[in-house]
C-alpha cells in the first residue's frame, strides 16, 4: 500500500464513509489538531519522565486516536444500512474520563497547593506538557464549534476539556518531579 493516494490534490478529503470535504472545512480541522496534540504528547512521553505518567500518556494517545476517528466520521454515514456503527471501535466513554480525573486527584495530593497563574516553563519537558495543553484548548475549541454545526459525541468534549486539565497538572507534577522553579505570575501593581 502506498503512503500517497493523490485523492487530496485538489484541496478536499475523504471523510470515514466517503464523503468528501474541503481540506479546511472545520471537521478536518478538529481531528487534525487532535492528531497534533497526540504528536506533542508522545514528544512528553519520549522525555525522562515517571514510568506512570509514561504509561497514562500512552493510553491517553490511544484514546485521542478514538478521538480523531469518531471525529472523521461522517455523522450522516455514521450508521451503515444494515444499522450497525460504521465505527466498529469503543467509543470514548465515561471510565475515560473519570480515568483522568483519578489520574489528576492522584497527582494534585503531591503537589503544593497552587494559589497564583504560573507562567508556563522551567524546564523543557514541563513546557512541552503547557504546549500540549494549549494545542488541546485549541481542538476543543474547534470541536465545540464543529458540535454547534454537526453535533459530537458529548463524551468526546468532555474528555478533551479534561484532558487539558490533566496536561496542567502533569505540567506542575513534573515541575515538581525534576525540581523546575514554578514562576508565579504577579501582577504589576498600578503606579
Amino acid at each position: 500500500m502506498k503512503i500517497y493516494t493523490k485523492t487530496g490534490d485538489k484541496g478536499t478529503s475523504a471523510l470515514f464513509g466517503g464523503t468528501r470535504v474541503p481540506k479546511h472545512h472545520i471537521r478536518l480541522d478538529s481531528y487534525g489538531t487532535i492528531d497534533e496534540l497526540n504528536s506533542w504528547i508522545g514528544l512528553i512521553r519520549d522525555q525522562e519522565i515517571d514510568s506512570i505518567s509514561k504509561q497514562t500518556l500512552l493510553t491517553i494517545q490511544d484514546k485521542l486516536f478514538t478521538v480523531g476517528a469518531i471525529l472523521a466520521t461522517d455523522p450522516e454515514k455514521a450508521i451503515l444500512k444494515n444499522g450497525k456503527e460504521r465505527l466498529s471501535i469503543p467509543k470514548i466513554s465515561d471510565v475515560d474520563i473519570t480515568f483522568l480525573e483519578d489520574n489528576m486527584d492522584t497527582m494534585e495530593t503531591q503537589l503544593p497547593q497552587m494559589t497564583h497563574f504560573i507562567l508556563p516553563g522551567g524546564h523543557t519537558t514541563v513546557s512541552y506538557c503547557h504546549i500540549a495543553r494549549t494545542v488541546c484548548r485549541r481542538a476543543e475549541r474547534m470541536i465545540s464549534f464543529l458540535n454547534e454545526n454537526e453535533p459530537t459525541d458529548g463524551n468526546v468534549l468532555s474528555f478533551i476539556n479534561r484532558l487539558s486539565d490533566y496536561l496542567f497538572v502533569l505540567a506542575r507534577k513534573l515541575s515538581f518531579d525534576l525540581k523546575a522553579e514554578e514562576i508565579k505570575w504577579i501582577p504589576e501593581k498600578k503606579g
